[in-house]
């Protein structure tokens, strides 16, 4: 496997153009799908489904640039009252309908990429909001009728950022494994980490977090040959008409260690269920720490960010958005994506920056040679991004 830079010089002194970047056995991304639960509700109706007048906690879900979310919410006793979900009805909440919209998502995304369920070789998981054992893809395998010699991976725990860390890890797959086809699914059900307590701190994660999933089809092509036919077909019949799938040059992580109890779930007593934690200054570490790792991730390459002409960032919030934003030096039009998928859905943790993705393929505006950029956040603090070429 190689990779080598070569720059061109302008035609005029001064201009620089991108640089040319030669790969060889580089994995591409073949195929997105999303998938979310059929429950969906405003801000409004999620504040009187639960009786708020809090005006306090009122203002904050209606500030939240967030137009609706599709949400999983605890069934109504008797006195039209929201029950309190105990740890264990919320575990299995998530078990059901991490694996019914899991499983959604992965036959989108294996669809999109021209394949069937039988060409998916390794499958890496990965979600948050519970705890699963035998993990999620294992009862993905089951559910969707996977091969008997399906590997697999879960990744559990990490948080918002963990789809890019997902992605990294069935990207490398795919160029081990040249020619078979990889898929990543992020599976949150974040209505099943919820506590209900009527403070603010619990307040701003229940007006933000949302219930969804994503999956994503990673494929290299043998050494010295193509994608397979079906896949290359698929691209050419999607929405974006003959665009060929991008190529993932280049993952770049940054940990935060000093701000690393920033965002958490952690187990809390007084509740007796899990809880998470979102300090209101994460979006000014984040937004801090932005400028770096990206400049680092495109010194690699040779690029600056005025070459960069899509970006999917993570809708981690309305704050998030604009602290990246202005971090480094993006537009509206930049981060359109983003803010459209939190107005529709809501932070739907790991997989809602591929709700973005999805979206800009949609929209049909990359056109070949263009350079893109992901980015993710999470706990730790994180901050997690990747590089892509069309």
């Amino acid at each position: 496997m190689t990779m080598t830079l070569e720059s061109s010089a302008g035609a005029h002194a001064g201009l620089r153009r991108p640089a040319a970047i030669v790969v060889s056995n580089r994995a591409q991304i073949v195929g997105v799908g999303t998938a979310t639960p059929k429950t969906a509700y405003s801000q409004k109706e999620v504040l009187d489904a639960f009786n708020i007048e809090d005006r306090r906690v009122r203002l904050m879900f209606m500030n939240s640039a967030i137009g609706r979310r599709h949400l999983t919410l605890p069934p109504e006793g008797e006195d039209g009252v929201r029950a309190n979900e105990t740890q264990g009805e919320l575990l299995e909440k998530h078990s059901k309908y991490a694996v019914e919209i899991g499983a959604a998502a992965l036959r989108k995304a294996v669809e999109r990429a021209g394949a069937t369920l039988d060409d998916v070789r390794y499958l890496c998981c990965v979600t948050t909001t519970g705890l699963l054992t035998p993990g999620l893809s294992a009862l993905l395998c089951k559910e969707l009728g996977l091969r008997r010699d399906c590997s697999r991976t879960d990744i559990v725990g990490m948080g918002c950022h963990a789809g890019l860390n997902g992605m990294n890890t069935v990207v490398s797959w795919a160029q081990a494994n040249p020619g078979k086809l990889a898929v990543m699914v992020c599976a949150e059900i974040c209505s099943a980490a919820y506590v209900f307590d009527g403070t603010m701190q619990t307040a701003v994660v229940n007006s933000l977090f949302a219930d969804g999933a994503a999956a994503l089809a990673v494929m290299s092509a043998p050494a010295n040959g193509a994608l397979p036919a079906t896949v290359t077909a698929a691209a050419a019949a999607g929405d974006s008409g003959a665009l060929p799938p991008p190529t993932v040059l280049a993952f770049n992580s940054r940990v935060v260690p000093e701000a690393i109890d920033a965002m958490k779930f952690a187990w809390d007593e007084q509740h007796g269920k899990f809880n998470f934690f979102l300090a209101q200054d994460v979006p000014y570490v984040v937004g801090a720490n932005a400028e770096d790792i990206i400049d680092q991730l495109l010194r690699g390459a040779g690029l600056r960010r005025s070459d960069i002409a899509h970006w999917i960032v993570h809708s981690g919030g309305k704050k998030v958005i604009d602290s990246v934003k202005v971090n480094l030096g993006l537009s509206a039009h930049d981060v359109r994506h983003t803010i459209s998928v939190l107005h529709d859905y809501g932070n739907m943790s790991s997989g809602s920056f591929l709700f973005s993705y999805e979206r800009l393929l949609d929209e049909g505006a990359v056109q070949p040679g263009d350079y893109g950029v992901m980015m993710t956040m999470g706990p730790g603090t994180t901050i997690e991004t990747a590089l892509l070429r069309w």
